[in-house]
């Protein structure tokens, strides 16, 4: 069963439609990310699968009881607000050490547990907030553009940290991203949006579609190329599905 699945969603701001005809499904264990430019509609598909929005119409159907883990794209902190690492995991309930201690060292920040939230780097805090996000052992982990604000190499070793989560939690993962040229390697099927869904597959698939190529432009005079590890899926639907697959590493990364 999917853990979250979609059909024909509308999401509306007042008269506005944000996104419309939406159908997905997000099954145990893949991580699917979703890519579009500024004012898709991303976050608010997102917030409207996990709950947080209503649709204007269509239907989101979530698996029983399902326990999801949210990272959001930025938190907002006080710098003369006296919260520690530790109580900040505390809220808004108590937690015991040894899960919180636990769920610090999965994501690499044990070591600042009583360190001042305040005085984290943009990479540290999120990883804490990842690791806040993993308290409750989730079947779905939901990340909106959470390494927004770090550098390259921070946001690939953070995304291949949620692949490890991934194969240690049994979890699923869906992310908001809009840096696929980053999320490459740790994604198994990308959607891509802008108000409806223009293309889903593979990462691959999704670069070379036509539909991916006009909404990022055909390329950024050679800056990042594609990497991947393999994984065995298949290719998925683009708008072109007479298209050649291009899976060789030279293929350039559109702007995005």
């Amino acid at each position: 069963m999917a853990l979250i699945s979609a059909e024909n969603v509308e999401v509306r701001h007042g008269a506005t439609r944000a996104v419309f005809g939406v159908s997905l499904a997000i099954e145990p264990k893949e991580i699917v990310t979703i890519v579009g430019p500024n004012g898709s509609g991303k976050s608010t598909l997102l917030r409207a699968l996990i709950g947080a929005v209503a649709p204007h119409s269509g239907t989101i159907t979530r698996a029983p009881k399902l326990r999801v883990g949210y990272v959001p794209q930025k938190l907002q902190i006080d710098p003369t607000l006296p919260l520690t690492v530790r109580r900040f995991l505390n809220l808004p309930k108590r937690v015991p050490a040894a899960v919180a201690r636990a769920a610090l060292k999965r994501t690499g920040v044990d070591a600042l547990e009583s360190r001042q939230l305040s005085a984290l780097s943009g990479g540290q805090l999120q990883r804490v907030l990842l690791a806040r996000a993993i308290l409750n052992d989730p079947q779905l982990l939901v990340l909106d553009e959470a390494t927004q604000g770090l550098d390259q190499p921070a946001s690939a070793d953070f995304y291949r940290l949620i692949e490890t989560l991934r194969d240690d939690l049994g979890c699923g993962v869906l992310m908001v991203s809009h840096e696929l040229h980053v999320v490459m390697s740790a994604t198994d099927r990308v959607i891509c949006l802008n108000g409806h869904i223009c293309c889903e597959g593979s990462p691959e698939v999704v670069t070379a579609a036509p539909a991916y190529r006009e909404l990022f432009g055909t390329g950024t005079g050679g800056a990042l190329a594609l990497y991947r590890h393999t994984h065995d899926h298949d290719h998925g639907d683009c708008d072109n599905p007479n298209h050649t697959h291009d899976h060789s590493h030279d293929h350039k990364e559109p702007a995005a």
